[in-house]
């Protein structure tokens, strides 16, 4: 085996989830952030092989969503962080770990690769969902954090559920606050 070939191996992982990501519409600073690529090489794979796709995939450009109140919005928008936390939570998205992986490393880009399973099992199970995959990155950035938003357990049902660590409330799914159960 020759020592050049993980070497070869990571970088074709990079390339590969550099392109998911732009199927996804990601902007290039989330890419770059994941896959350790530099802005120019990711422009370059985009008129490589997207470029003939440009009416459907377009490029965002500016800043990426920052505001988690986004999640807590609306009802809708709550029932769908759900729908989008639940498999970011079971095919292990969420860091266990408080430190972030290297841009590019093997661990970030395995991450990154399930990060776009979830999300398409999202966007499968709600086709006209709102939540975008830049929106999709934050929320996962924020669970992994913990300090603004959280994965739990609801306290009648124990189903899973996305709440703000510091409410009032008692932390309730919808549907069992809707219901008027425990």
């Amino acid at each position: 085996m020759r020592i050049t070939d993980d070497r070869y191996h990571r970088e074709r992982l990079r390339m590969e989830l550099a392109l998911r990501f732009l199927r996804h519409e990601a902007r290039t600073q989330t890419i770059r952030g994941w896959t350790g690529l530099s802005d120019d090489r990711i422009r370059k794979l985009y008129r490589s092989y997207l470029e003939d796709a440009r009416d459907k995939l377009p490029r965002h450009r500016g800043k990426s969503p920052h505001q988690v109140a986004y999640f807590t919005r609306s009802v809708r928008l709550q029932e769908e962080t759900l729908a989008l936390a639940t498999p970011l939570w079971m095919l292990g998205v969420l860091a266990a770990t408080c430190a972030p992986e290297e841009p590019g490393s093997l661990a970030a880009l395995a991450r990154g690769a399930l990060l776009c399973n979830a999300f398409e099992a999202y966007r499968m199970a709600r086709p006209g969902g709102q939540i975008t995959f830049e929106h999709a990155v934050f929320l996962v950035s924020t669970l992994s954090r913990g300090e603004q938003l959280r994965v739990g357990w609801c306290g009648c049902c124990e189903g899973l559920m996305v709440f703000e660590p510091f409410s009032l409330r008692v932390t309730r799914c919808p549907h069992c606050t809707g219901a008027a159960r425990c």
